[in-house]
């Protein structure tokens, strides 16, 4: 059982308040300021899409109202499903703040569709001082963030349009993902639970 399989398992969104997820627009000042953990300009909603034109009503909807509203904030949003048939809107903005206001938004509308446990989690993503992706992941059924550190071969690096980033190598640093867990503990609130940080691979940001 994945990630995936955990996330949409027959339980209904417990509706944690909006000020959880918005702990990540304070939080990232004490990552960049004290860890040299800068964020990458992007973050992700994911979700289980349902195959019904009223669900793909909300969904665009929404898409237009981050899109009309980006406009003023420089935020782009594009939606796209993974090969597990999930689907992912990724908003960029130089703002982790626009980043938080847009994830909410999308949330706080399709749950209102009744459609909350179809949420699976949001994703900011930053980078570290050697241009490592380190990755926090906010967990709608549980109401908890968790670092998620890929790891990666420092001498294997490509280029993104974002910069240069190190290569992941399909494994995890988990000795990188507990420091960030007693770094951040006074910021964030982190899943108390090690066993429900599950890596999220193939992140499209």
């Amino acid at each position: 059982m994945g990630l995936r399989d955990i996330l949409t398992g027959r339980h209904e969104v417990k509706g944690p308040a909006p000020d959880r997820l918005f702990a990540i627009s304070t939080a990232y000042i004490a990552l960049q300021a004290e860890h040299q953990i800068a964020p990458a300009g992007a973050a992700a909603i994911v979700f289980q899409a349902l195959a019904t034109s009223e669900f793909e009503g909300v969904i665009k909807e929404m898409e237009e109202v981050v899109k009309a509203t980006g406009s003023e904030n420089d935020t782009q949003v594009h939606t796209e499903d993974d090969s597990f048939g999930y689907r992912w809107m990724v908003l960029r903005d130089g703002s982790i703040e626009d980043l938080a206001v847009g994830i909410n938004a999308v949330s706080g509308s399709i749950e209102t569709a009744g459609h909350g446990e179809r949420l699976l989690c949001a994703v900011f993503a930053f980078v570290d001082a050697q241009k490592r992706p380190v990755y926090f992941i906010y967990n709608y059924k549980r109401g908890y963030w968790y670092p998620f550190v890929p790891a990666s071969r420092a001498a294997n690096v490509s280029s993104t349009g974002s910069g240069s980033v190190a290569a992941t190598t399909g494994e995890r640093s988990t000795e990188r993902e507990l420091q960030l867990k007693a770094q951040m503990a006074s910021e964030l609130p982190i899943e108390p639970e090690l066993e429900r940080w599950f890596p999220l691979w193939g992140i499209p940001i």
